[in-house]
């Protein structure tokens, strides 16, 4: 039977025309594709052994580790659906993500397992729990558990899977964004592959799923150090992509950030790029090698990208200087829109970050739907049409306001992005409409504040965030971490040094110093910057 476009499939393409090449490095343990294909057939074998068919939800629970890429596989070769939870969660939003994907199996890390175990009483569907060893303490649970070590030694190597595998399988990804509870992305198959694995060549795309085998001597060098987590939709694309082209995903494993340790993983493993995630991660990164000059061979990398939050002119540059063979390059993208463009600066200035994308990608207008052509002063909404999700898990409202068919009968995802297109037809990426500030009847988006403060030379990171205002409606407010060994800064400070880079009614109102919140993949957080700025500013601090 001929191969589909079913993630499973493509994968076993490639492994049969090239078993032995190197695919994940995730100390400390290395995968070829062969080894990494047995590994998820034997995980494959152990849940379907214990009921999980074609359709059921699995959730992986751990931090990045090589067994999260061998679950991902093993539930596509039964066509059971992974889904991805954030080890961050308290116990209300795991309970929630249990109850709305309805998840049936758990693989899940030891140290997890004791809030997992407070909510079991109420997931009687929830019947299989394969714990990941972790060097957490052994703890008594209310329910029954497995070792995934153990479940998976037992099980067949082989495939002979009975599932039959579709381009209609489905691809899910939980993402919670910066506000709102978590929702579920359906993609299929076929147009995740496309729309986020970049059709297994970043340059010129597979034209049909038996071309997989081509990859197994990949075209291009594509191994990429992936630092985001495996649980984040950035994370899983990246690896995906550098496997699915025939190269080596290599997954760090740190449980916290240290500059130094991923300088010395680039050194050891000589990856041709690196996913960063904003100044947060790429800030520490360029200062580490600024450094240490000679201390770590960085030659092989040809490419720096980033996505999820974006760099600032400062810390371009700085990348530019630690690391000068290699082009930094910000992306943008939504789990929801998949790898939309690339932006390549050139040096003017705009009111946001201009990107080169391809002809899926529009401004449209909010209401009419109809496309702003190149050079139009209007502001519209960010849509991407062609490899574009189903929708959003058991939520028919949501995917009803964010996927839409315009009088063509086009069907576009709009994720809230309000843009603009300038005249070379590059799309200028204004912020999210659900983080913009009205204030005095003026919008103003974070993001281009935000990149306003963190080029000031004392500040290392900063979150803005609109609150009530008498007079405004809102007024806008700078939560800043400053960097490590300078002297506080005020509030004038900032607005002396904001009104050289942006318009006067986008300048902070309020200055709060000592943090900038970021969630667990390095983008702002909104939600909690919120709730600090309000309670800070009432009670005068």
């Amino acid at each position: 039977m001929a191969p589909s476009y079913q993630l499973a499939d493509l994968w076993e393409t490639l492994v049969d025309a090239g078993p032995d090449a190197e695919c994940l490095v995730a100390d400390p343990l290395r995968h070829t594709r062969g080894s990494l294909d047995v590994a998820a057939n034997r995980i494959a074998h152990a849940l379907a052994e214990r009921g999980i068919v074609a359709g059921d939800h699995v959730g992986i629970y751990a931090r990045n580790r090589a067994e999260y890429v061998e679950a991902l596989l093993g539930c596509w070769k039964i066509c059971a659906r992974p889904i991805n939870i954030n080890w961050r969660y308290v116990a209300d939003e795991l309970r929630y993500v249990i109850a709305d994907a309805n998840i049936v199996a758990m693989i899940i890390e030891r140290a997890y397992v004791p809030l997992l175990d407070e909510l079991a009483a109420e997931f009687p569907g929830l019947r299989n729990v394969l714990v990941l060893e972790d060097g957490a303490p052994i703890e008594p649970t209310t329910m029954a558990t497995e070792l995934y070590a153990d479940v998976v030694a037992n099980a067949s190597p082989e495939r002979g899977f009975t599932s039959a595998r579709t381009d209609d399988d489905v691809y899910m990804l939980y993402t919670g964004g910066t506000t709102g509870m978590p929702k579920g992305v359906m993609w299929r198959h076929h147009d995740f592959f496309y729309a986020c694995v970049m059709g297994g060549n970043p340059i010129e795309p597979i034209k049909a799923p038996h071309e997989m085998a081509n990859n197994a001597k990949p075209i291009f060098p594509l191994d990429a150090l992936v630092l985001g987590p495996l649980m984040h939709g950035g994370g899983q694309w990246l690896s995906l992509i550098a496997m699915y082209s025939g190269n080596r995903a290599i997954v760090s494993t740190d449980s916290s950030f240290s500059a130094e340790r991923i300088l010395d993983l680039i050194h050891r493993e000589r990856p041709s790029t690196i996913g960063l995630i904003g100044d947060a991660m790429g800030r520490p990164i360029a200062e580490a090698a600024l450094a240490n000059p000679g201390r770590w061979d960085l030659s092989s990398l040809v490419s720096l990208g980033n996505g999820g939050a974006m760099l600032t002119s400062t810390i371009k540059e700085q990348l530019r200087e630690a690391f000068p063979n290699a082009m930094t390059t910000d992306s943008f993208g939504a789990s929801e829109t998949g790898a939309a463009g690339r932006e390549y600066a050139d040096g003017k200035e705009r009111a946001g970050p201009a990107f080169t994308v391809d002809d899926n990608s529009a401004v449209l207008h909010p209401e009419t739907l109809v496309a702003l052509v190149p050079g139009s002063p209007e502001q519209g909404m960010l849509a991407r049409k062609g490899h574009i999700p189903l929708g959003y898990w058991n939520d028919p409202e949501k995917t009803a306001k964010t996927f839409k068919v315009d009088a063509d009968g086009v069907r576009w995802v709009i994720p809230g992005d309000f843009a603009q297109i300038d005249e070379e037809g590059r799309i200028i990426l204004l912020g999210r409409g659900s983080g913009c500030i009205n204030s005095g009847g003026e919008k103003i988006f974070p993001e281009e504040v935000e990149g306003a403060i963190r080029s000031h030379p004392s500040v290392f990171d900063s979150v803005v965030v609109g609150v009530p205002d008498a007079r405004f409606g809102q007024k806008v407010v700078a939560l800043v971490a400053l960097r490590d060994g300078v002297d506080p800064i005020s509030l004038d400070d900032i607005q002396v040094h904001c009104r050289t880079k942006i318009a006067g009614y986008k300048v902070p109102r309020e200055l709060l110093l000592g943090v900038a919140p970021r969630t667990n993949v390095g983008k702002p957080d909104y939600v909690n910057a919120s709730k600090i700025a309000l309670e800070r500013l009432a009670g005068g601090s």
